[in-house]
């Protein structure tokens, strides 16, 4: 393990990943061309729309989706005894034909679970994953805390899944049926996942089989193989503020034996000043297969940075919608994912499997921000710093000693601070689960029980180093070399252990009572331990053991009002356990700067969801074509909840239980599918209040209290960040046999601004963008495409939030908000070949 780390956390290069995929389009040659079908058959297979609902008539249960149905191997002779049907080159061959263990028909799941096929990840709809999602799942939108396009947040059913660190989670992340949320604070970092690689998504409800955290819900990534993908293609394109992406993938099999890789390339120079981004990821699958066993062995690589530009304080952007404030603020994430997995099918009823994994993630945070030291109102000649009181001491610096203010700071520049953080996290561990589909009592019944262990080990460490922003440079925030030690205001070095061991043990069952009702009931026992260590010795209060189990059921049913209209409905309780970071930053009197400092803790309590959904879905055949249509409601209670809230210190926050929040709403969705049109239309409501009364911290707020800087929150008042409802709508349209045409219409409601629990500001005002796609079919291997993002270039906000408007006092800023600007027109275009 140690040397694939040390050869993976540098960069990936380029020459190495195409010169493996060449090699094994190479390997692979014979067994591609006899997967040719026809032109007529292949131009079919890419002609299908992107924008129809995926038909899939089965899913999988559980974290771990068994394989579909497989083939029988070749004979020792080299000759299949069961010749399959070849698949289009660049196509993927996971029709299911029979129901197999672990998996069950899709109208039998009690909750409103989505799909999405690879054919939604296409880049000619839409350019990213996390975009893809967005248009594809009716329930998501999308939220931004960085600026940057590639570290967006998904919001779902008032539940976030995001790349910042800080940020309260509320969905578990699977890929190939291993959790992939970070270890430390839980965050997933969308940019690892390469969309080339996906060949089938599923959105869960919450439901406790899934794991911790799954108390929004739950997202499985299935990726490609050789065995489900066979060809070789290539894709480039390029378009507004400075975007270029290439990719290659290429897969199939040989016998018994099936391989597929992909890479990707991507350099973005960010619409926003300062906010470049260069993604380079590679993924690989190797695979066997006999009569009854199948393995494979699986690498995920990635070496990623980005420039973020956060909030900008809404008088500059009144000014310049691309303006920034204090930077630089960059990323780097790298990633080293191996997984090894394996399928034992004894019976046609019966799969064992399990799977072992290693991750390596590291990442590094360069964070340019206003600081509290200053140079005014301090006795004698030293920069001060003010403690938690606002009494102001002489600032300390790393080796013990004061700061002169000579030749530090010339007006009219004022004091800024540059936060720096590391983070090294290794995880290992494993699962293993049965599933049978044996008839019970002489009635259909799917049975799924597994286990899984996951080790952590973190390492944080931070630096925060006296800066100055000058009007000359400005928002650049200079480094003077002089470290931060300032234990009364919360600004040290930190060094942090973490450890964390968390042990699941689950079973699910779908019971058929007749043809046209289901049961299905499960629980899952959750254990999560967590120790947490000061490694620099200068805080104990850092050091601490936490303990958090429970036991979690759910249970539900579905029933066919008629063959085409079926009724759901379940109930689940889900648990969270607190991340290490929340851990050490939960003391409201010694608050953390999020990124950079940890501090003593208190014991925060587990979060518990408990979520009622029901609703109807069904399916109509209408004037030669297929109308997909279903709606319906859900409530979660979460008892515990826990919240960021804000310090009276620039930049800190804390975490605290905040009491019970409710979620709840409404989803409808429908599709219709004839000739050569197909259409969507989609609508979600979100209704998420605090229901205790509580006192927090917002001291930028306008209302909060000029004394102790806080805000009252009375039950009913709403959660913030969360917009109050999604309308989505579109339509593509088969021109020409190669030539189709489709728009998208996006519109988010308004929101509260973070910082705002007591609702008594401006809300985020609600949006609407349209969006267009094209595509032309040259020859049967060759494509080209174009995208439009926001075509009628609206200016609308994503997020808002609050800021201290003195923090650079020559700016003269005097309204408090602070906004994320949502991106303006862009254009693309691309080519993509397939063989």
């Amino acid at each position: 393990m140690i040397g694939v780390c040390s050869v993976v956390r540098g960069p990936l290069p380029a020459i190495v990943i195409a010169t493996s995929v060449l090699l094994l389009g190479a390997a692979l040659e014979p067994r591609l061309a006899t997967a040719q079908e026809s032109t007529a058959q292949n131009t079919a297979a890419q002609n299908t729309s992107s924008s129809a609902l995926p038909t899939i008539n089965v899913v999988g249960v559980s974290p771990i989706k068994p394989p579909p149905p497989q083939r029988k191997p070749a004979s020792a002779s080299g000759a299949a005894t069961n010749a399959p049907v070849a698949a289009p080159s660049g196509t993927e061959t996971t029709t299911t034909t029979h129901a197999e263990a672990g998996v069950v028909d899709r109208d039998k799941v009690p909750s409103n679970i989505q799909t999405m096929s690879a054919l939604d990840f296409d880049h000619a709809v839409t350019p990213s994953l996390i975009d893809a999602m967005s248009r594809a799942l009716p329930g998501v939108a999308l939220s931004d805390q960085t600026g940057n396009q590639f570290q967006l947040d998904l919001n779902y059913r008032g539940f976030i899944a995001s790349p910042v660190i800080g940020t309260p989670e509320g969905i578990a992340v699977y890929q190939n049926g291993i959790r992939i949320n970070e270890v430390f604070g839980d965050i997933v970092n969308w940019d690892f996942i390469p969309e080339n690689a996906i060949s089938q998504m599923t959105m869960v409800p919450s439901n406790p089989v899934y794991g911790l955290n799954t108390i929004g819900g739950a997202m499985t990534f299935d990726m490609k193989n050789g065995f489900t993908y066979q060809g070789v293609s290539g894709e480039v394109s390029a378009g507004s503020y400075g975007r270029a992406t290439t990719s290659v993938q290429a897969g199939g099999q040989k016998d018994n034996l099936s391989a597929y890789i992909t890479a990707d390339a991507t350099d973005d120079a960010g619409w926003r000043d300062d906010s470049p981004s260069t993604l380079r990821r590679v993924y690989a699958d190797f695979g066997a297969r006999g009569d009854q066993t199948e393995f494979h062995i699986t690498f995920t690589g990635a070496d990623n940075n980005f420039g973020a530009a956060a909030a900008t304080p809404i008088q500059m952007l009144s000014q310049d919608w691309a303006s920034v404030f204090t930077i630089p603020q960059t990323t780097h994430n790298q990633l080293t994912f191996l997984t090894g997995s394996g399928t034992w099918k004894p019976t046609d009823t019966l799969t064992v499997q399990g799977n072992l994994y290693y991750r390596g993630f590291w990442q590094s945070h360069f964070d340019g921000n206003g600081t509290n030291a200053q140079n005014m109102g301090c006795s004698g000649a030293n920069i001060c710093f003010p403690d938690l009181f606002g009494n102001l001491t002489d600032l300390i610096t790393t080796n013990g000693t004061t700061v002169p203010d000579t030749g530090i700071l010339a007006p009219p520049s004022t004091l800024g601070e540059i936060d720096r953080t590391w983070t090294s996290t290794n995880s290992l561990g494993g699962s293993a689960q049965v599933a049978s589909s044996e008839r019970l009592f002489a009635h259909d019944n799917s049975f799924v029980a597994g286990l899984n262990v996951d080790r952590g080990l973190v390492q944080f460490t931070t630096t925060s180093e006296l800066g100055t922003i000058n009007p000359n440079q400005f928002p650049f925030v200079q480094g003077v070399g002089v470290y931060i030690d300032q234990p009364s205001g919360d600004v040290a070095p930190v060094g942090l252990g973490a450890r964390s061991l968390y042990t699941g043990l689950y079973a699910t069952d779908t019971f058929d009572v007749t043809s046209r009702f289901s049961v299905t009931s499960g629980a899952r026992f959750n254990d999560a331990q967590i120790i947490l260590t000061d490694e620099l010795g200068n805080d104990p209060g850092l050091n601490g053991i936490h303990d958090y189990n429970r036991v979690n059921p759910m249970f539900g049913a579905t029933y066919k009002l008629t063959p085409e209209v079926t009724l759901y409905g379940s109930y689940a309780e889900a648990n969270r356990a607190p991340t290490p970071l929340e851990l050490g930053c939960s003391d409201p009197v010694r608050p953390c700067l999020i990124d950079n400092a940890l501090v003593g803790d208190p014991d925060l309590k587990q979060v518990v969801a408990h979520t009622v959904e029901g609703g109807l879905r069904g399916h109509l055949d209408i004037a030669r074509g297929v109308f997909n249509w279903n709606a319906g409601v859900y409530r979660t209670l979460n008892v515990n909840d826990i919240i960021n809230v804000a310090s009276p210190i620039i930049g800190h926050e804390f975490f605290q239980n905040g009491g019970n929040t409710l979620r709840q709403g409404v989803e409808a969705a429908a599709s219709y599918k004839v000739d050569r049109w197909t259409a969507y239309a989609n609508f979600t409501y979100v209704d998420a209040t605090f229901r205790d009364a509580l006192t927090l911290s917002s001291p930028n707020n306008p209302f909060a209290d000029p004394t102790t800087g806080t805000i009252n929150v009375l039950p009913g008042d709403h959660l913030t960040g969360i917009p109050d409802f999604r309308i989505k709508a579109g339509a593509e349209y088969q021109i020409t046999d190669p030539w189709k045409l489709g728009a998208d219409v996006n519109i988010v409601g308004r929101q509260w601004l973070v910082g705002d629990e007591s609702n008594q500001n401006p809300k985020v005002p609600a949006y609407w963008t349209v969006n267009l796609h094209s595509s032309y079919q040259i020859t049967k291997n060759v494509e080209v495409y174009g995208l439009i993002r926001n075509l009628f270039n609206q200016h609308y906000y994503v997020y808002g939030t609050f800021f201290e408007t003195d923090s650079v006092p020559y700016l003269n800023l005097t309204d408090p908000r602070t906004f994320l600007p949502g991106m303006p027109f862009a254009a693309y275009a691309g080519a993509r070949a397939t063989f």
